[in-house]
């Protein structure tokens, strides 16, 4: 048996806590995914409702001055913010549940070799295009 192997689990009560275990780690994994599917609407949302505005902004100019010049801008940066801030508490959360999961309470009954750099990546990504949307937004008006 090699280091990274897990050490064999002989009985049905270490059986139960080892599938407890990984069913906690895969719904808080499908929490996040959720968390991320939810901050990519917002952002993709944002991005599009200020895009769509500031095009009915420039084609008519009387009805959509009624809506104030920089309403579109400001929805829009609301919802990407707030979607980028829903990514970093959801991420911060996360990482809270990887750290309880991994220490010494559940330690005998762990998956050694369970990973959480995919859902850092994903978030980090979500994260990142979330701010570069904010800023073109944000200096394109």
């Amino acid at each position: 048996m090699s280091e990274d192997s897990p050490a064999p689990l002989h009985n049905t009560a270490d059986i139960d806590r080892h599938l407890h275990w990984f069913s906690a780690a895969m719904t808080l994994r499908n929490t996040l995914m959720s968390d991320v599917r939810t901050s990519v609407s917002l952002i993709g949302f944002g991005f599009t409702v200020a895009q769509f505005f500031r095009h009915l902004m420039v084609t008519s100019t009387g009805a959509a001055l009624e809506l104030g010049a920089n309403m579109p801008r400001n929805v829009g940066l609301l919802l990407i913010g707030v979607g980028v801030v829903s990514m970093v508490a959801s991420t911060a959360n996360y990482h809270q549940g990887v750290v309880q999961l991994k220490g010494v309470r559940f330690v005998e009954v762990a998956m050694k070799t369970w990973s959480s750099r995919s859902a850092y990546l994903v978030a980090s990504a979500v994260m990142l295009i979330g701010v570069l949307a904010f800023l073109s937004i944000l200096y394109r008006f």
